[in-house]
Formats: structure tokens, C-alpha cells, sequence
């Protein structure tokens, strides 16, 4: 029972490449409006990694110029399960029961684990 809580991950230490939303909107080639639509609609997810430096987006969230495909649909299913933004990055940058990191697997178009994993953890 004295598991660590998602929420009080060190974002920081989990997370190796952090983006603001300017360059998010970039590497996506969308509008800065646009990329927070995103992360409202759950299609991307934002947090202040350390104290002062304004929302973020993990660099490993865009794939080719692209959202990294299975993202938007993890992420919906984790806040259903009324997780926030800060514990599904935190969750998704843990090595836990998957081999490798769930944003792995979904890099790697192996997401389907991952997905199972996160709809157990939202019920």
C-alpha cells in the first residue's frame, strides 16, 4: 500500500525531452492554438516538469510530425478513469509491468498492452 503516486512523480527525472508549446506546434506543424485544443481534447498531454517552467509536452508524444499513433486514445481512456495530465505522463514514462515504458510501446505500434493496462487501471 505505500506505492508511489502517480501524481507525485518526478516528471523531470521520468520525461528525457521536454517541449513548450511553441515548438510543439512546430514539429506537429499545427498553431500554438491548435496544440491546446489538443491537450484539451486529450490528444496530447501537457505538465510543468519543474516549478516556474510553464506547461510542457514530452518530446516523445510526436513521432514523425505526427501525434504518436494510440496516444490521444490512451490518454482518453486514462481520463476517464479520472486521471490527470500529470499522472498519465508520469504513467506512461514509468517502466513498470510492460516490457519497457508504455510510451515505448506505442512508439513502437505496440500499444495494445499498454492500452489493456490502462483501461484496468481506469475502472
Amino acid at each position: 500500500m505505500n506505492q508511489p503516486r502517480l501524481a507525485d512523480a518526478d516528471l523531470a527525472a521520468l520525461v528525457p525531452e521536454w517541449l513548450d508549446w511553441a515548438e510543439t506546434a512546430r514539429r506537429l506543424g499545427v498553431t500554438v492554438a491548435k496544440v491546446r485544443t489538443m491537450i484539451r481534447e486529450h490528444e496530447l498531454a501537457a505538465a510543468v516538469p519543474v516549478p516556474g517552467a510553464g506547461q510542457q509536452v514530452p518530446a516523445d508524444f510526436i513521432q514523425d510530425g505526427l501525434v504518436v499513433k494510440g496516444l490521444p486514445g490512451l490518454l482518453t481512456i486514462l481520463h476517464d478513469g479520472r486521471y490527470d495530465d500529470r499522472e498519465c505522463i508520469a504513467w506512461l514514462f514509468t517502466d513498470d509491468d510492460l516490457p519497457g515504458r508504455p510510451i515505448d510501446a506505442l512508439r513502437e505500434n505496440r500499444g495494445s498492452e499498454a492500452k489493456r493496462r490502462a483501461q484496468a487501471m481506469a475502472l
